[in-house]
């Protein structure tokens, strides 16, 4: 029996649309018809396309994503500070949910327009904050993040010096994907029994496809790590807290 998956994190990475270096960095490409082949073992309930680094302030590749990939998916944008009202209506209108903010490669320049854009678009349409975080900066960041409407952080934050700064954002209300096990430096499994006995409701299971940067390529073996370690739990986990979380029908 396939593995059912609402996708809390993937990336198309389109040629046809622009993309820009980021530490001297460029993907290969990614289209809709490569994810739907990667995850053909897998029966995706839909999921959430994220703006990576490299696509800068580009919407267009989100939008098309978007149209391709049904009604069951949405977007994570990133969005520059000077964006109007009228752009943001237009993405909600396509499907955005949430804005994306990716202080592990942007760094200070994204901190300092963090809490603004965040309660900006929380008032606005309800859309939470995506906060991908350097785990060495996670500590010294998690007063601000309490102050804002809703969050979730990418990773399980990415190393096991994040995770008391996670398990405390998880019990004041984050939420956290449990995505990109090849390129986090902690014990996923242990990590993940931590966060969820702090919070059923705080993990999020996703591919991370096309698994940039990442020391090891996303596995059916993640997803099976944990259907076979949460019982009756991992149907949260796998997709009914992130379907919840983005506003999607739960099937």
């Amino acid at each position: 029996m396939k593995v059912k998956l609402f996708d809390a994190h993937l990336h198309i990475i389109d040629p046809r649309f622009p993309l820009v270096q980021n530490q001297g960095y460029l993907p290969d490409f990614f289209s809709v018809e490569d994810y739907l082949k990667s995850t053909a073992s897998i029966e995706v309930l839909g999921g959430v396309v994220v703006s990576g680094s490299f696509q800068g302030f580009d919407q267009s590749y989100l939008v098309d994503a978007l149209e391709k990939l049904g009604p069951n998916f949405v977007g994570v944008a990133q969005i520059p500070p000077d964006a109007d009202e009228e752009e943001l209506i237009f993405l909600n209108e396509v499907g955005v949910r949430a804005v994306r903010f990716n202080l592990f490669r942007t760094g200070t320049e994204s901190i300092s327009r963090l809490e603004k854009m965040a309660n900006q678009v929380w008032d606005l349409f309800k859309w939470h904050s995506e906060l991908y975080v350097d785990p060495k900066e996670l500590r010294s960041l998690k007063s601000l993040i309490k102050t804002l409407p809703m969050v979730s952080i990418d990773h399980l934050g990415m190393s096991t010096d994040a995770l008391d700064s996670v398990l405390e954002l998880v019990d004041a209300g984050a939420k956290v994907k449990a995505t990109g096990f090849g390129r986090v430096d902690l014990d996923v499994l242990g990590a993940m029994r931590e966060i969820h006995l702090v919070d059923q409701n705080a993990l999020m299971a996703g591919t991370d496809l096309p698994s940039t940067r990442a020391k090891r390529k996303f596995s059916i073996d993640d997803l099976n790590l944990i259907a076979d370690n949460f019982g009756e739990d991992a149907e949260l986990i796998l997709y009914k807290n992130a379907q919840i979380f983005y506003r999607l029908q739960v099937r």
